[in-house]
């Protein structure tokens, strides 16, 4: 009877196991992913991103304290539709236990895998020994990422972590970091190399991204100055990465998921009628999502991505930060887009 229990158990974590594999395979097999970004990639965002073909989609970073603390407001903002599938929550604090509890707690909204942000630049984040801080403390990032996958296992949810090249120039560390995380129990690994010194100033140096690929034996995600088809196609044929995240190049130009899918190179030039329904789409998007015109105030960080690179992009945000009315900023971005400003 107890040789029957076990076989019972082990064909179970094996049928986990698998399932897990699968899920893996699924969020790091050639996808194109939207970075988490504060501020930006809130629900009716990453609508829009995945509507344009984004592949996964990543919650805006959650502090694992406030979630401890309370966990019905921190539900609510990660909270996602099965049409935003595969989706993972991104997690950061410098707390083993506080970590693991706020996965737990949040493993019963049963997303597809859960994210570490260990590569956050912004001082409050790094002030605590989080974020990128964490490259300091790599004994502390190994505890940490062992006692959320000591959770996760148990909910057969996959553990990604994000990182960057190191602290600063005099501390790359990317792959031993990796090396090191992996051996903790991370399912795949986000590299966006540049250091914490470094902001989002200067160039991504993607050949750590690749020197990390080499190091490991689970997936690499490269994340690091993607704003066109041709950048996403020369990051994976230079670092081997197994799939591409994209941040900034996606904010005001969602349509670049469209633009690009592994194994057939193809540019589709989107119209201007395509772009106008986009927009609008999206701002239908935030008032359905907030049911309130005064959710526009905080899009407006949209709009200046949307109105560059247009000859009268300048008097067009103008317009539009001086309104929470849609029907108004609608035609603005359709005079600027069809050149229809005087």
């Amino acid at each position: 009877m107890q040789r029957l229990e076990s076989n019972i158990s082990e064909n179970y974590k094996f049928a986990l196991n698998n399932e897990k594999r699968l899920v893996l395979k699924n969020i790091t097999d050639k996808k194109l992913w939207l970075a988490p970004l504060a501020g930006y990639t809130d629900a009716p965002f990453r609508y829009i991103a995945k509507k344009c073909g984004a592949d996964v989609l990543v919650s805006e970073m959650v502090s694992a304290d406030g979630v401890k603390k309370n966990f019905d407001k921190f539900a609510h903002e990660v909270k996602f539709t099965e049409k935003e599938r595969p989706f993972g929550i991104q997690l950061f604090g410098d707390n083993p236990l506080v970590m693991s509890k706020a996965a737990q707690l949040l493993a019963k909204l049963r997303p597809d895998f859960f994210d570490i942000n260990m590569g956050c630049p912004v001082k409050k984040v790094v002030k605590r020994y989080a974020g990128a801080s964490l490259m300091l403390k790599p004994e502390l990032a190994e505890q940490i990422v062992r006692e959320v996958c000591a959770v996760l296992n148990d909910e057969n949810i996959p553990l990604t972590v994000k990182i960057r090249a190191g602290w600063d120039f005099d501390n790359i560390n990317a792959v031993p970091f990796a090396q090191m995380l992996e051996s903790a129990g991370a399912s795949a690994i986000i590299v966006h190399p540049r250091t914490r010194g470094q902001f989002f100033t200067g160039t991504s140096n993607w050949e750590i991204i690749g020197l990390v690929k080499k190091a490991i034996n689970i997936p690499v995600i490269g994340n690091g100055d993607i704003s066109n088809i041709d950048d996403v196609q020369k990051m994976y044929l230079e670092t081997g990465c197994d799939s591409v995240m994209i941040g900034r190049g996606a904010l005001g130009n969602p349509w670049i998921f469209n633009e690009f899918k592994f194994n057939t190179i193809s540019k589709q030039d989107i119209s201007k009628a395509d772009k106008l329904s986009i927009i609008k789409e999206h701002i239908d998007k935030v008032l359905e999502h907030f049911n309130d015109t005064k959710a526009l105030i905080p899009m407006r960080a949209h709009f200046a991505y949307y109105t560059r690179g247009y000859c009268h992009g300048n008097k067009a945000r103008q317009l539009i930060f001086a309104s929470i009315n849609p029907d108004e900023i609608k035609d603005t971005m359709e005079r600027l887009i069809y050149g229809k400003f005087d």
